[in-house]
């Protein structure tokens, strides 16, 4: 797979079989990942990956609290602008009616909504999961850093034929993933990341982009 193949096929896959992904898999990706470029060289992403037992422990967790409605953890980000202004706030909303209308899910059934949302605590059935933090002193160039590392680590998945689902959500829920993995205090989780192979039977459409000329501007003589 060439790296046009590997950014054109990628998408946030929200069902997974449960097909086994072998260790030396993660691992040849994560290495390779290494190679991600950061600012001097500071490498700020701090990764826990979670196979087997401890992945179904953090579902069976987390499965607990969506049953009982347990409020969700404060977050220690913003995850979007209060506002979102034009383009971006249409852009969310087209993306959100996309989602939902491909599930047969109308946009007032809010109890439905809910139900779809919940399929993030439990990966979307995937069988590994990636859960990136960064130490809460770093800056915004840093956290740019580890969204460059995080892409990297997607694109050389989808080389391994393996598909991902970057998942923000999980930072409502990050006491609970602080139970399983005991990071030091110094880290903020950024996001956790669902890998497998994709469940094909799981119809999705895959969320459009932005015609070239409104994200891109050449300037020529």
């Amino acid at each position: 797979m060439d790296v046009y193949e590997a950014v054109t096929s990628r998408r946030a896959v929200r069902g997974f079989t449960d097909q086994h992904v072998p260790k030396e898999v993660l691992e040849r990706v994560l290495s390779a990942a290494a190679w991600a470029p950061s600012g001097s060289n500071l490498q700020p992403w701090h990764a826990y990956v979670l196979t087997g037992r401890p992945l179904a422990e953090l579902k069976r967790r987390a499965g607990e609290r969506v049953a009982a409605a347990d409020p969700w953890d404060e977050r220690e980000y913003e995850m979007y602008p209060p506002a979102l202004k034009s383009p971006y706030g249409e852009r969310r909303s087209a993306f959100g009616r996309e989602r939902y209308s491909a599930l047969g899910i109308a946009r007032e059934d809010w109890e439905a909504r809910q139900r779809a949302a919940s399929a993030n605590w439990d990966c979307f059935g995937a069988p590994a999961a990636l859960f990136c933090y960064i130490d809460r002193d770093m800056g915004r160039p840093q956290w740019s850093d580890v969204g460059m590392y995080l892409q990297t680590v997607m694109l050389l998945l989808r080389a391994e034929g393996l598909h991902s689902c970057p998942q923000m959500a999980w930072s409502v829920y990050r006491k609970t993933v602080a139970e399983v993995l005991s990071p030091p205090d110094d880290l903020i989780l950024f996001c956790g990341m669902s890998i497998g192979y994709e469940d094909v039977a799981v119809g999705y459409p895959r969320t459009g982009r932005a015609p070239l000329y409104e994200t891109v501007t050449f300037v020529e003589d």
